[in-house]
C-alpha cells in the first residue's frame, strides 16, 4: 500500500471530501481538507464519510492516485461475482471494460490485470479513511454525542466490510482452507504517515478483526443517531441494520451460524418483502422497500460507460449491451415454476436477432426457434421486446435475456442506484445456517416468508435435507441472480462450474474457453484473487513468495 497510499492524505481528501450538505446531496467549494481538518469537528467528520460513501461508486481515479477510468469500483466489483461464475451469461464477444476477459478468468488470475489492482486498492482506501476516523474518535477529546456516535460505527463497518471483500477475494474460502494457517490479507491500523505496510495476517486473525469491527459498530450505533433524511439517499449512509447483514454475512462465510441467524433476523427487522411490482421494477432504486443498504447514484456524479447497468442490464444504451445482450442460465429458467412471478424477467424465447452472436444462430437465417415460422413473426417479436423495454434500434435480442435489472429510463446511459444488500438475502442466510445446523424444519420455515412471497404455490414438502439444500441453492441464484453473489456462493458451498452439464447453461464454449468449466474451489486455487504485482513490488513485507 506504501506507493499508492503515501500521498492519501494531501491528495485524496481533496478529491473525495468536497461534496456535503443538504442531504449530502450538493458539492461545497473546498478544494482540499487536512487530516487535522477532517477530524475538527462532527461536520468535517462527516465530509470524510461522505467521501467514503461517493467513492463505492465513483471511478477509481477520482478516490485514489494511481486509478483508472475504467473501473467505476462497486459498480464493477458487484456484478463482477455473477460474471465470474457464469451466472451473467455473455451471449456475442464483446469486450469494454474487459468484461469479457473477467469472464473468461483471464483477470483477476492475473497479478498484473486492472481489475486486481483497481479491487485491492480501493478496498484499502476504504481502511485508510475508516482509520482515520476511528483513530481520531476514540483517541481525541471530543463530547460523546448520538451523531458521533453514528459516524464511529459507520466508519468500524467501513472497516468490517473493506476486510471482509478483501480476505473472500485475495485469500482460500474459510470452510474450505485453514484460516489458522492460511494467509490473508495486511491488517492496517495507521492513518497517518508513514504509510508503512504489515505482512499477510491469517485468514482467522482477518476474520477475528472482521467481528471485533462490527462488534465496535453495533455499540456505537446502539449509542448513535438515525440515519438522516428520508429518501434513497438515506440509504447511502450506513447504519446498525447495515452492521447485523455484514455481521450475517461473515458468520455464514465461517459457519459460525448461530450468530448468522441472530444476525440476519436482526438486519431485515422494518424492511417488507418487495411485492411483485415492485420485484419486477428493475432493482435500479435504494426506495424499493427491502434494500437496507446502498449507493445512491446522483446525475452529477454518474459514470455513463462505467456503470453496473451498462455491464449486466439490457436495458442501458451502450455497446457492451447493445452487441453483447446478457442472459441467464436456461438451467436456471427452466426450472422456474409458472407460478414463480420471477420467472417472467427472463425471455427464453426471444429471437435471437445479433448476426454476431456467439452461439452462430443470430438472424432469421438461422432461427431454430419452431415458435417462428416466418421471417415477418421473428422482426415482429424483436419489435415487440424493444418496445415493451424501452430499448433502442441497435439493441439485439437473444434467447434467455433478462429484465430484471431495468434503468428508471430505458435505452438512456442514465444513472441507477447500485443495491448492496436486501431483506431477501437474510431469508436466505437464515434458511442455510438453520440447515447447516441440521434444523431442516427451522430452515424451511425461515425460507417460508420469501419463497410464498414469490411463488403462490410454494411447496414445504423436502424428503432430505440435502433436497432442501439444493432448492435453496436455487432460491439464492434466482432471488439474487445478477446482485453479485455467484462468487462467494461458489466458494461457501465448494461449487465448481460446468457450463455443459445437464443439457448445458446456453454459454458458447468458445467464447468462454477455459472458464467454460472449472473445478470446484477446494482444489483449484484459481478461484482466489491474485495479489497486485504493484503491491508485491512496493511492500517490503510482501515477497514473490506471498503471491496466491
Amino acid at each position: 500500500m506504501i506507493n499508492k497510499f503515501k500521498y492519501c492524505v494531501l491528495i485524496l481528501f481533496a478529491i473525495s471530501i468536497t461534496s456535503c450538505s443538504e442531504d449530502f446531496l450538493e458539492r461545497t467549494p473546498t478544494d482540499a481538507i487536512s487530516a487535522s481538518d477532517a477530524l475538527a469537528n462532527e461536520e468535517n467528520m462527516q465530509l470524510v464519510l461522505n467521501g467514503i460513501h461517493r467513492g463505492l461508486y465513483s471511478q477509481s481515479q477520482t478516490v485514489f492516485p494511481g486509478g483508472n477510468t475504467a473501473r467505476a469500483n462497486n459498480h464493477y466489483w458487484v456484478p463482477l461475482g455473477d460474471n465470474l461464475t457464469g451466472d451473467l451469461i455473455h451471449s456475442a464477444n464483446a469486450n469494454n471494460l474487459s468484461w469479457r476477459s473477467a469472464m473468461q478468468w483471464n483477470e483477476h488470475t492475473q497479478p498484473t490485470s486492472l481489475t486486481v489492482e483497481l479491487l485491492w486498492y480501493h478496498r484499502y482506501n476504504i481502511i485508510l479513511h475508516a482509520n482515520l476516523l476511528i483513530n481520531g474518535i476514540t483517541n481525541g477529546d471530543f463530547t460523546e454525542t448520538p451523531e458521533l456516535n453514528s459516524i464511529l460505527g459507520q466508519a468500524y463497518t467501513y472497516r468490517a466490510y473493506a476486510y471482509l471483500s478483501l480476505v473472500q477475494h485475495f485469500a482460500k474460502g474459510y470452510l474450505i482452507g485453514d484460516p489458522s494457517s492460511d494467509p490473508g490479507v495486511p491488517l492496517l491500523f495507521s492513518s497517518e504517515s508513514p504509510f508503512t505496510s504489515e505482512p499477510r495476517s491469517s485468514v482467522l486473525e482477518v476474520y477475528d478483526q472482521i467481528g471485533q469491527d462490527l462488534e465496535s459498530a453495533i455499540a456505537a450505533f446502539e449509542a448513535g443517531a438515525p440515519r438522516s433524511g428520508g429518501g434513497p439517499e438515506a440509504k447511502s449512509q450506513l447504519n446498525i441494520d447495515v452492521t447485523y447483514g455484514l455481521k450475517a454475512r461473515w458468520a455464514l462465510s465461517k459457519g459460525d451460524w448461530a450468530t448468522a441467524v441472530d444476525a440476519a433476523q436482526k438486519a431485515r427487522e422494518g424492511y417488507a418483502l418487495l411485492g411483485e411490482d415492485d420485484w419486477k421494477s428493475g432493482f435500479n432504486s435504494n426506495n424499493l422497500s427491502e434494500v437496507i443498504w446502498g449507493s445512491h447514484v446522483i446525475q452529477a456524479e454518474t459514470t455513463f460507460f462505467r456503470s453496473y447497468f451498462y455491464l449486466a442490464s439490457n436495458t442501458f444504451n451502450g455497446s457492451q449491451i447493445r452487441n453483447n445482450p446478457k442472459i441467464a442460465d436456461r438451467r436456471l429458467v427452466d426450472a422456474i415454476p409458472e407460478t414463480d412471478y420471477r420467472g417472467d424477467v427472463f425471455l427464453p424465447d426471444a429471437p435471437n436477432s445479433n448476426t454476431s452472436a456467439a452461439n452462430g444462430n443470430g438472424g432469421w437465417a438461422n432461427n431454430t426457434n419452431p415458435l417462428y415460422t416466418s421471417e415477418e413473426e421473428f422482426d415482429a417479436a424483436i419489435a415487440e421486446i424493444k418496445g415493451t423495454y424501452g430499448l433502442v434500434s441497435g439493441h439485439n435480442t437473444h434467447p434467455y435475456m433478462h429484465f430484471k435489472l431495468k434503468q428508471a429510463n430505458p435505452g438512456t446511459i442514465d444513472p441507477d442506484d447500485v443495491i448492496y444488500m436486501r431483506a431477501s438475502e437474510m431469508y436466505l442466510i437464515e434458511a442455510e445456517a438453520k440447515l447447516m445446523m441440521g434444523d431442516l424444519n427451522g430452515a424451511i420455515e425461515a425460507l417460508r416468508p420469501l419463497a410464498e412471497a414469490r411463488d403462490s404455490a410454494w411447496s414445504d414438502d423436502f424428503a432430505s435435507e440435502d433436497a432442501f439444500f439444493e432448492h435453496l441453492k436455487f432460491q439464492w441464484k434466482l432471488e439474487l441472480w445478477g446482485e453479485g453473489f455467484g462468487y462467494t456462493n461458489h466458494i461457501r458451498w465448494d461449487q465448481g462450474i460446468d457450463h455443459a452439464a445437464d443439457g448445458g447453461s446456453g454459454a458458447s464454449e468458445v467464447l468462454y474457453q477455459d472458464a467454460y468449466q472449472i473445478e470446484k474451489p477446494s482444489v483449484n486455487d484459481d478461484w482466489i484473487f491474485k495479489i497486485p504485482q504493484a503491491e508485491i513490488n512496493a511492500n517490503p513485507n510482501l515477497s514473490p513468495s506471498d503471491q496466491n
